[in-house]
């Protein structure tokens, strides 16, 4: 089957009363080709109801929320197409973003893709950050995933995961038909797309990367990344997941540098 624009949807994962969510939905009127877009949140408020009427994007609201994961499940849920793009609310889409996504995810016709992935930038004061000793740590581990050879092998997806998560969450274009519905984890606070990535990488299917930078996800104090940081649930999820792939006394060893870089995530 070959997508087209209309095939994907932007599931933007609103949550309170953020500064940037306009901005983020501006972008993502603004790619070169267009799609349907929707609001998910659990937390109706006047602020995500003025800039869905100000951009005319339905909203749909998580009746029975129980943390990030359950909110990503349900935007994705209600999502009416067979790919969906969990845009985070406070992070930025290149206009190329959609096109070029789909013109890799078109290119295994062949079937068996689970999700297709960008490289992205860090946003800092305002700024474009595209390379620190993370992101380039990030695009080392994801670089096998960009070819055709090795990204079906359940070995290397492992792999690639097996030093902490390399692939940004909004910057993951899911392929529906191929992962079912409620894709994600939700048995983790922060880390369920760390979770959900290495449960889905001992499953037959391909995880593609595309080399790009296609978004930007923004570094800021209160950002739930940022929070979940500094009061330690990252860590320890984090911690708990690296447990899962190595025996423990490595998983702890890998934990401390991993945290070290995790440490670019604080302002």
């Amino acid at each position: 089957m070959t997508f087209a624009p209309s095939d994907h949807t932007f599931a933007v994962c609103a949550y309170k009363e953020n500064p940037y969510l306009a901005s983020t939905v501006e972008s993502l009127l603004a790619q070169d080709a267009r799609c349907p877009i929707i609001i998910s949140t659990s937390t109706p408020n006047d602020h995500i109801s003025a800039v869905a009427r100000r951009f005319e994007v339905p909203v749909v609201v998580n009746p029975d929320p129980r943390g990030a994961a359950s909110d990503w499940n349900y935007g994705y849920d209600a999502a009416e197409t067979p790919l969906v793009t969990i845009a985070h609310q406070d992070d930025y889409y290149e206009p190329n973003y959609l096109s070029t996504m789909l013109a890799a995810v078109n290119d295994y016709e062949e079937g068996g893709l689970q999700l297709a992935f960008s490289d992205y930038f860090e946003i800092r004061n305002g700024e474009r950050v595209a390379g620190n000793a993370l992101l380039r740590i990030k695009r080392a581990l994801n670089a096998p995933l960009g070819t055709r050879v090795l990204n079906g092998s359940r070995f290397v997806k492992r792999r690639a995961l097996s030093l902490g998560n390399p692939i940004c969450c909004p910057a993951v274009m899911l392929v529906k038909e191929n992962l079912g519905p409620s894709v994600f984890d939700e048995t983790y606070k922060n880390s369920c797309d760390y979770k959900t990535w290495v449960d889905l990488a001992g499953e037959p299917g391909r995880f593609v990367y595309v080399p790009e930078r296609l978004m930007g996800h923004r570094i800021y104090e209160e950002s739930s990344t940022s929070k979940n940081l500094k009061d330690g649930t990252r860590q320890a999820e984090d911690l708990e997941i690296l447990s899962s792939l190595w025996p423990a006394p490595v998983a702890k060893l890998i934990y401390k540098v991993y945290a070290l870089g995790e440490k670019s995530n604080e302002l």
